[in-house]
């Protein structure tokens, strides 16, 4: 009673027993329309948005396989890179190893949510070559391309990347090769006992130690590299200085995990369109399914992994750039790959690892050329190597 007398409550003084303010109500709505501006409205791609929509709404109205099949298309793209700049905001709450991991796994869910469509179809060849694109367009175009813009911008310097990261991830690649390798070598050689059923089944056993393999990565990468996306100093020495430059998140952890659903969702529902419709497009353009396959479909769905790299190259994070090129090729090739494998043998499809001999060969002989190439750890570009020889 002394307490009230000294500090008397008064009955017309708004109380907030949750702790929260009283115009909640009104910053929780200022925060949804912030968050909606930055991810909807601050990229100019994001004005091919509609698209999404407008392919639906075609293929509800006419029977033109080719406008659904190039407006999804269309649809997709920002999706695409969208989940990737939401990648990228979840990564400052969740340190560069994980971040990278996540930029390598969400970059990847586009061609995974395709391939499953078209497993569900019948189109394991679809599959097949969809997913050898996705892997050859991220190291050659996507690494390249990082390569060449981060040399751009750093012209007067080398740019140094961890060679131990490369080589893990080359090991692992040259590892997913020869589990590719086998069923196409048991295929042309004609020694299986069973024809058709032996090579199936090693594809089912390859996949299986693929994706045991990839999981033990996925411990070492978290749990004993640490320091696996953290950028290297010119001195092949960490920067831990430099890790933490001037950007900040522009959106809230949890904001980032819901659009992250949104995103994934909507490229979900776009993707059966997708697939239902490449067939008819393929006519109507007169256009190979394998060119839509191995070149189309893998530069739409590595629009985010594009991005990215690049971004991270110019601002000479290359260890990024790689975790992000090099990291994706491994995930599709060590668990993509596997994993459409046991989800085809899920749904009764006969989808195995037999990519042609032509189609391997070429994956074994990329794999090989970027495998050497990132033993020296250093990209330099053609000026910083006849300043560095000639001194001027």
């Amino acid at each position: 009673m002394d307490a009230q007398k000294t500090h008397p409550i008064h009955s017309n003084q708004p109380v907030s027993f949750s702790g929260l303010p009283v115009g909640g109500n009104k910053m929780t709505r200022n925060g949804v329309y912030k968050s909606i501006k930055t991810v909807v409205f601050s990229n100019k791609l994001n004005l091919l948005l509609p698209f999404g929509p407008l392919a639906i709404m075609v293929h509800k109205m006419s029977a033109s396989k080719g406008w659904v099949f190039f407006l999804s298309l269309l649809g997709i793209t920002p999706l695409a890179v969208r989940l990737s700049y939401a990648t990228e905001q979840l990564a400052f709450y969740t340190g560069p190893t994980v971040g990278g991991l996540l930029n390598a796994t969400f970059g990847n869910a586009t061609e995974l949510i395709i391939s499953i469509y078209a497993l569900k179809s019948g189109m394991t060849r679809v599959v097949h070559l969809s997913l050898l694109g996705s892997i050859l367009s991220n190291m050659l175009l996507v690494l390249g391309c990082s390569f060449f813009c981060g040399g751009l911008v750093h012209h007067g310097k080398e740019q140094v990347f961890s060679k131990a990261t490369a080589v893990v991830n080359s090991g692992l690649l040259l590892m997913a090769v020869m589990g590719l390798l086998f069923p196409a070598v048991l295929h042309y050689t004609h020694t299986e006992r069973q024809v058709g059923k032996s090579e199936l089944a090693l594809s089912r056993f390859s996949s299986c130690v693929m994706l045991l393999a990839y999981a033990t990565y996925l411990v070492f990468q978290l749990k004993s590299q640490e320091d696996t996306y953290v950028p290297v100093g010119e001195e092949g020495t960490i920067n831990r200085e430099n890790d933490d430059d001037d950007e900040a998140p522009e959106i809230s952890k949890w904001e980032s995990i819901i659009w992250l659903a949104i995103m994934t969702a909507w490229i979900s529902i776009l993707s059966d369109y997708l697939v239902d419709t490449i067939k008819g497009a393929s006519d109507a353009w007169n256009v190979p399914i394998a060119f839509i396959s191995v070149i189309l479909l893998p530069i739409i769905g590595n629009a985010a992994e594009h991005a990215s790299a690049i971004m991270f190259a110019m601002k000479d994070k290359l260890d990024i750039s790689l975790g992000v090129a090099i990291g994706s090729s491994t995930q599709i090739s060590m668990f993509g790959i596997p994993f459409c494998v046991v989800i085809g043998w899920a749904m009764g499809q006969e989808m195995d690892l037999n990519f042609q001999l032509f189609e391997t060969t070429i994956l074994f002989i990329t794999v090989i050329v970027v495998a050497f190439f990132l033993q020296v750890g250093i990209s330099r570009t053609l000026y910083s190597s006849l300043s560095n020889r000639y001194h001027f």
